[in-house]
């Protein structure tokens, strides 16, 4: 049983019971006034083990099964048998590093509500990217079309930059730029106490591969 899975388990069992729950889900949420006059810090947290539907849920808890098990087993290889708890710190941390900057903008904004893990999933698939920057990525809405992990990441910066400052919807787009920041930040930071080159070794990776496995059509 991985980290990963418990994760993806405990997520499950709490979002699903939501669902019918709307108690629950009221607190749960995340909710900047109740936590900026109330000091309910644990929103910050608990906000992702819930999510709006069913759809929700499943992208995002995809997307973790994908990448959390590369970075799971990365994090044993570069730590040892603290491994799983540093990749469980980072999962954690992220969560509610992600939401600081959404705080900031609306501790006074009673209409605003958010929820869902796809902060702290970001953070996991931008810790796999930096690991393995040359991993082809594929787009749903060009079959066969695959780009290098690197490309693909700063590609969904700057769309989800732009869609960010554009405003409306109901992504917190704003959550998936800083949970990615955080990630690579973390994974800079904790490395260094394994003495593992992290950042390095993403530059001698995208040296290392030819152009022609930057963007490709697969076969």
């Amino acid at each position: 049983m991985t980290v990963t899975i418990i994760i993806i388990a405990i997520t499950c069992l709490v979002s699903f019971y939501a669902f019918s729950n709307e108690q629950l889900r009221e607190d749960l949420i995340f909710y900047p006034p109740a936590i900026a006059k109330r000091n309910q810090w644990y929103r910050f947290f608990t906000c992702g083990f819930i999510h709006a539907d069913f759809i929700h849920l499943a992208f995002n808890m995809y997307a973790l099964y994908l990448f959390g098990r590369l970075v799971e087993e990365k994090f044993v290889g570069i730590f040892g048998a603290s491994g799983k708890l540093w990749y469980l710190a980072m999962y954690i941390l992220a969560l509610g590093a992600c939401l600081i900057p959404t705080y900031s903008k609306n501790k006074e904004n009673y209409h605003y509500r958010s929820l869902g893990a796809s902060g702290a999933v970001s953070a996991v698939i931008f810790v796999a990217i930096l690991l393995e920057p040359m991993m082809g990525m594929g787009l749903i809405i060009i079959p066969k079309l695959f780009m290098a992990g690197f490309v693909f990441g700063a590609l969904y910066l700057v769309i989800s930059s732009l869609l960010d400052r554009k405003g409306g919807g109901n992504i917190n787009h704003s959550a998936h730029i800083f949970g990615a920041i955080f990630g690579i930040a973390f994974m800079i930071v904790a490395s260094r106490f394994a003495n593992e080159p992290v950042l390095q070794n993403f530059i001698d990776q995208v040296k290392e591969t030819g152009w022609s496995n930057i963007i490709y059509f697969a076969d």
